[in-house]
């Protein structure tokens, strides 16, 4: 992360607050040391930035200094706090840092009473990122790149009987079904949009090539086409497709 960047995300999380924001959990939002925390902050009070508090108390602006809150009521803001939880634990690694900053800077902004219920919030995302995890985390972080700036990807998939067959595909997008993670595409093998389980992509890696944006083959079209197999758009956010992903 930029410096300029964290200086901001600092600002940021002393915006509005009637308490003082302890330094230790700056560091681990944005992921860096206290004593870079504390020198931050000493050379924003340097700079005018009306920050008062000392290492091993917490830090807050000065009263006048913060900017009106949020029009969140108390169900938007557990809502908030539970989905940036679930990005934060489920998503990729790029995706779960800015699930971190982002609650950071919403809580930032919150008048007291409104703080405290996202706090509170009792739905958990329990973060087990392990050296397993990590990889899985990158894999998500490549195949949304991949998705963003349309990428042909190679991958050697396995089907559920464990024989491994090499796809060229056009990425659409990624999807929970809650137990597992699938990738739609258009696989330029079959000639169709397939979806293909994350955790059977034995390797993948850029084909060299750029897919132009074909209404044809795009997220609408994938949309359309999985409703009319029974696994599609209402189903996307709820269950697992009932057709084993990448088969076909």
């Amino acid at each position: 992360m930029r410096r300029a960047d964290r200086l901001f995300l600092i600002i940021n999380a002393l915006q509005g607050r009637r308490t003082a924001l302890p330094a230790r959990r700056l560091s681990e939002a944005l992921g860096v040391s206290l004593r870079t925390v504390y020198r931050d902050v000493a050379d924003l009070q340097r700079s005018g930035v009306a920050i008062e508090g000392e290492a091993g108390v917490g830090y807050m602006l000065r009263k006048g200094s913060d900017i009106p809150p949020l029009m969140f009521d108390s169900d938007e803001i557990e809502a908030l706090v539970v989905g940036i939880r679930f990005a934060r634990a489920f998503a990729g690694t790029r995706l779960a840092a800015g699930a971190q900053t982002a609650l950071l800077k919403i809580e930032a902004v919150l008048p007291e009473n409104l703080r405290q219920r996202s706090e509170h919030s009792r739905i958990f995302a329990p973060e087990w990122r392990g050296e397993r995890d990590g990889e899985f985390g990158q894999l998500l972080d490549d195949l949304n790149v991949a998705i963003t700036q349309r990428q042909v990807l190679r991958l050697a998939y396995r089907d559920e009987s464990g024989i491994t067959s090499v796809r060229d595909i056009e990425p659409v997008c990624i999807v929970f079904w809650g137990g597992s993670w699938t990738l739609g595409a258009w696989c330029r093998l079959r000639q169709g949009f397939r979806q293909f389980r994350l955790d059977r992509i034995a390797s993948n890696e850029r084909a060299g090539e750029s897919f132009v944006d074909d209404p044809a083959r795009g997220l609408d079209a994938f949309v359309r086409t999985a409703s009319m197999r029974g696994d599609g758009s209402r189903q996307l956010n709820a269950t697992p497709p009932p057709v084993a992903p990448g088969r076909r």
